[in-house]
């Protein structure tokens, strides 16, 4: 699985990693917020799925990276808004278990998985049930308007 970084370009998952945590350990005293979110773009007959790794520094900005695949789908919104959310939650799990191998971290990250779906729109009849399989997961799940590591960083690369 390959990131891009707009800092430091082609990375694998562990360089991301790295990255995310030499961004941490630079200024331990700050807050964090690992956040992950995906959108997709559907075109015919592949569509573009991008996940959005993004750590935040409470109050003092943060560094984002992406991963961008192309997938054959058939079905509808719902289908590809299902994927969307187990393409974050796969990271998602592979980053949390680096984490928690982490000994240096003192605090715990926070984790959020943004996922790209409101209260207004088609998108409003699958809410509860893709905000379950976020929570199920043991992540904090957060909806547009507040799901920006989805509904922008993530949606600026899917074309």
């Amino acid at each position: 699985m390959e990131f891009i970084s707009p800092t430091d370009g082609r990375l694998t998952l562990k360089e991301t990693y790295n990255a995310v945590l030499n961004f941490i350990k630079d200024q331990p005293q700050h807050a964090y917020k690992l956040i992950i979110g995906t959108d997709s773009q559907p075109n015919d007959p592949r569509s573009s799925f991008v996940t959005a790794i993004v750590v935040y520094r409470v109050g003092h900005g943060g560094r984002f990276f992406y991963h961008r695949r192309k997938v054959n789908t058939k079905g509808g919104f719902k289908q590809r808004i299902f994927y969307e959310v187990s393409c974050s939650l796969e990271v998602a799990s592979k980053i949390t278990r680096m984490l928690s191998e982490e000994t240096e971290l003192d605090e715990n990250i926070e984790v959020e998985i943004h996922v790209d779906v409101g209260e207004n729109g088609p998108t409003s009849t699958i809410i509860k049930e893709v905000v379950g399989m976020v929570v199920g997961s043991g992540f904090e799940a957060l909806i547009k308007p507040e799901a920006y590591a989805a509904s922008s960083v993530a949606d600026k690369y899917t074309r």
